[in-house]
């Protein structure tokens, strides 16, 4: 496209919007004037409230042809017919769409002349008895009619015409990025939306019941922390006036759960919500949920199992099936799950032996496999950057990655039979890490070595790398019994069982750039 091309195609898009923009204008004008002649005539646009009995759903379901029932439904105008003397409109509530009829002789023509004032949009509320027409749609026909709130910005509703043959759709709230950044709206034009974060919220519902069912404690651990830890990941940071002192939003919430064991709890869990300050991208939002879980007596080993069952049982719940569609695939996710380490996991994709290499060995292996790294990078970044480039992608099935260097997991238990070695897991599921799990380390002199190593590479320009927290290290001298820990990514989670391609369609108001 030439120069001049691209500046007459911005000039008409430029045109278009300011075009938009006056219809906008034009009926957001024709509303306000409609509320304001709805108020001097002393109908109130914006009552207190309505008695709802019943909803759509459950109207239409239970309807019986020889039993009309008298109810009270209330819901948001979404199409409109009006006529002389009677009219059709259909409103939309929580559970979907019912169509009621109004007539004038029946509600009386002052409330009729009311609702002659309505457009789509407007919240309703309407007292009458079910019906089916002569198409036989169920219906509701109106005895009583209320205005529940006057909507004075249009609804974008998508229409429907006939080319060639075929029903084309147009003027459908479809930008993704508009729709992240009205939900409210994409939730009203595009019902199959509420679907997905009515499962989010069965999800979360059915790992809570897993976890009080086997007897551990749902706790809350502080946002706002003066250290934070628990992860490798840069923090948010704000100011508290009175203390006058620098704290940060949590990055993770590990340390203050393992604080509990030590405290005498067998076995603790929260869903919280993290911080941490790094890119946004279709896996990855600053603000996310996860759930993490902590027992007593326990090992990574034994943690396996149970993952295997949480999201086997979870799914199963959700979706009625031991699979999920998650990005064009199939997964299976009815144990058992393989189990690779991360060396022979590297060794099978990239055919090279990381065991027992060194930081230069293992930078020319990276450069030999086209990787570009910064150069500050240690020897556990060059690993985690080597298995997230080459072989995270292609674990589509579940598989339980294990086995990790000591450096890339400063919170972990040494490996009971491998030198140099945690035991630690993360499961990859659809080419993504969607849990990660230790056999947690209780002991104090070898933790504050292993964060002290931290604070060496922080110096040496790793700002992801943990801070030593003093507090900890000293619950964990009055003795924590052995323990095994996890995070499950709840917002992945959610995204593998609802099919989702983006962390942003199963988060409400996902971070946005400012518009």
């Amino acid at each position: 496209m030439s120069e001049a091309q691209e500046h007459k195609r911005q000039q008409n898009a430029s045109a278009d919007q300011n075009e938009e923009l006056r219809a906008l204008n034009d009926q957001m004008k024709r509303r306000i004037e409609e509320r304001n002649q709805l108020t001097e005539e002393g109908i109130e646009p914006y009552p207190y409230g309505f008695d709802v009995t019943e909803y759509s759903k459950q109207i239409i379901d239970g309807y019986q042809d020889d039993k009309p029932e008298t109810v009270s439904v209330a819901g948001r105008i979404m199409t409109i017919r009006k006529m002389g003397k009677a009219s059709f409109f259909h409103i939309l509530d929580k559970e979907g769409k019912i169509q009621i009829y109004i007539k004038r002789d029946e509600v009386g023509q002052e409330t009729y002349r009311v609702f002659k004032l309505l457009d789509i949009g407007d919240i309703v509320g309407i007292k009458g008895y079910t019906f089916r027409t002569k198409t036989g749609e169920i219906s509701i026909h109106a005895e009583e009619f209320q205005l529940l709130s006057k909507s004075l910005r249009p609804i974008p509703i998508a229409k429907e015409k006939e080319v060639d043959g075929q029903k084309v759709t147009y003027d459908a709230f479809s930008d993704k990025e508009m729709r992240y950044r009205q939900r409210y709206v994409d939730l009203i034009v595009n019902p199959e939306v509420k679907e997905t974060f009515v499962k989010r919220s069965a999800i979360i519902s059915s790992m809570r019941n897993f976890f009080t069912d086997r007897g551990y404690l749902e706790v809350e651990t502080p946002i706002l922390q003066p250290v934070y830890g628990g992860a490798a990941a840069r923090p948010f940071t704000t100011h508290h006036n009175a203390l006058n002192m620098e704290l940060y939003l949590r990055i993770a919430n590990e340390l203050y759960l393992k604080r509990l064991i030590v405290g005498g709890f067998d076995g603790v869990f929260e869903f919280a919500k993290d911080f941490r300050n790094e890119g946004i991208d279709r896996f990855h939002n600053p603000e996310f949920t996860q759930v993490e879980l902590y027992v007593a007596y326990k090992d990574y080993y034994w943690m396996m199992n149970l993952v295997e069952e949480l999201i086997y049982k979870t799914n199963l719940s959700i979706n009625n099936s031991d699979s999920t569609c998650f990005l064009g695939n199939t997964i299976s996710l009815k144990p058992p799950y393989r189990r690779l380490t991360i060396a022979d996991a590297i060794h099978e994709y990239c055919s090279v032996d990381i065991a027992g290499k060194s930081e230069t060995e293992l930078r020319n292996m990276a450069k030999d496999l086209g990787l570009s790294l910064d150069p500050k990078i240690s020897s556990g970044k060059i690993i985690d950057e080597i298995f997230g480039e080459f072989v995270e992608p292609k674990l589509i099935q579940p598989t339980f990655i294990t086995d990790y260097p000591t450096e890339m997991s400063p919170l972990a238990k040494k490996h009971r039979s491998k030198d140099g070695l945690v035991e630690r897991f993360e499961l990859i599921v659809g080419g993504k890490e969607l849990c990660n799990s230790f056999s947690e380390l209780n002991d104090p002199v070898i933790q504050r070595e292993r964060l002290e190593t931290q604070a060496k590479l922080r110096q040496r320009g790793d700002d992801e790398a943990m801070v030593v927290d003093d507090d900890f290290l000293r619950a964990l001298e009055y003795g924590m019994p052995p323990c095994a820990g996890l995070g499950i990514g709840v917002d992945r989670l959610v995204m593998l069982l609802t099919g989702q391609d983006s962390i942003r369609d199963v988060i409400f108001f996902p971070h946005m750039k400012p518009e």
